[in-house]
């Protein structure tokens, strides 16, 4: 070979690793979101809510595994507003996730720069604001992650997919609401429930086809229902975790909580109602959707399916919920995956019984967890403990069991350390 072709063969090599290593870094998406106020009527009533980019709920976040964002939110309102990434786990930077605890609110008038990588997280989640109660406002969203073509996932690719965001409901104002819980009173009894921001909205399919339905529960303090007129629910993933797929006729879905089943429009071409009701409340809340074949001609007919008939008994939503099991088979994100399939083996290096009370403090009602009602400090605590600022947390003030004793004020900190297999144990005493 001459020197020549020598030297093009030298530079074509060079070409091929420089695109390689182009290649070779995650793709990123880039975002702008405004964070303002708009008047909408989300139960016929005018009232002030918090608009995305002039949404509400705000935009859908749909991102596949290993992609990084980088999302510059503005605040436009008149105080300071943070937004908290529902399940997005932060392995190489975890200063991004939008609590108090690591985060500051970001002042009006300002913006701040979130920067995360959806890391094999397969699943459903939402994203809301985590401070002022402005989630009663609005201000939350649809986050989806969906794997990469390399990643099997264990379940035929369904032919489409809705997004439900369910949630009890107040037409009174955010700021009203938060000033009647700092006056020690509880909130009063929902307005109505809520999917997608609307008292009403469709959905449409193909027959014959199959769907997932990815349902999360935005709202502040009610479980809910969720059912399908004529139709079963297979799940398939709760929180970024595949399940054992179990067909369901209804699921209770909690608070904060996100499921994704699969559903076939395999009935005669006709519309079904979506439902949603509250669970263990004096009055039941419902609000309806409308599953809607492509060719159909007729519209949904009464009666709407029932929810499981246990209005304050937790029995049978506590026997659901056992029946999810992990797919161990399938991919997910573990924590801590050398010792996750030997549960049953493994010494608990710490045992700790927690539970909830609702005392009076300083003549105001609070709530506690092991007589402690946890107040927000001023520093971050995850700034505090970097940087060894003293005074502004306690490890010593949660006891590892529930006491009789009065409940205080304090900002409480469970102190671990790396590797520690910690059991925790939650008895309800008084209900939120």
């Amino acid at each position: 070979m001459g020197s020549t072709g020598l030297l093009h063969l030298i530079c074509l090599v060079i070409a091929l690793v420089s695109v390689s290593l182009v290649q070779a870094e995650d793709a990123y998406k880039y975002f702008t979101w405004t964070v303002t106020y708009g008047t909408l009527y989300p139960l016929a009533s005018p009232q002030q809510v918090i608009l995305i980019n002039g949404q509400f709920p705000g935009p859908r976040l749909d991102l596949v595994t290993n992609e990084n964002v980088i999302l510059n939110l503005i605040n436009k309102l008149d105080e300071p507003f943070l937004l908290t990434w529902n399940g997005i786990k932060q392995r190489k930077n975890s200063w991004q996730d939008g609590v108090l605890g690591t985060n500051c609110p970001i002042p009006p008038n300002s913006n701040y720069t979130y920067k995360f990588q959806a890391k094999d997280q397969i699943g459903t989640y939402t994203y809301f604001p985590s401070t002022q109660l402005h989630k009663a406002a609005g201000g939350f969203g649809a986050l989806n992650v969906y794997h990469r073509s390399v990643i099997p996932i264990p379940y035929p690719n369904p032919d489409g997919d809705f997004t439900l965001l369910v949630g009890d409901w107040y037409k009174t104002n955010h700021k009203t609401l938060r000033q009647t819980l700092d006056s020690g009173k509880s909130l009063a009894f929902p307005d109505g429930l809520l999917i997608n921001g609307q008292a009403h909205s469709t959905f449409t399919g193909n027959q014959g086809k199959t769907y997932m339905f990815r349902i999360s529960n935005v709202g502040l303090s009610t479980s809910i229902n969720f059912r399908i007129q004529g139709h079963t629910l297979k799940l398939v993933e709760v929180e970024g975790s595949h399940t054992v797929q179990n067909l369901y006729d209804s699921l209770d879905v909690h608070v904060g909580q996100s499921v994704a089943v699969l559903v076939t429009l395999n009935q005669p071409p006709k519309d079904c109602y979506i439902v949603a009701s509250t669970r263990f409340t004096e009055t039941p809340l419902t609000t309806t959707a409308v599953l809607h074949y492509a060719n159909s001609f007729s519209s949904a007919l009464g009666p709407v399916p029932a929810p499981p008939v246990d209005k304050y008994d937790f029995d049978w939503s506590m026997k659901q919920a056992r029946t999810y099991r992990w797919n161990l088979t399938a991919n997910a994100a573990r924590p801590n995956p050398q010792g996750s399939f030997h549960y049953g083996k493994i010494t608990p290096t710490k045992v700790i019984k927690l539970a909830n009370s609702a005392p009076l403090i300083n003549g105001k009602l609070r709530y506690a967890v092991n007589s402690v009602s946890y107040v927000n400090p001023d520093t971050p605590l995850k700034l505090a403990d970097y940087f060894n600022i003293p005074g502004v947390f306690s490890v010593n003030l949660l006891q590892n069991s529930p006491s009789n004793g009065p409940g205080y004020i304090g900002t409480s900190v469970l102190q671990t350390s790396l590797h520690d297999f910690i059991e925790s144990w939650f008895r309800p005493v008084d209900r939120c």
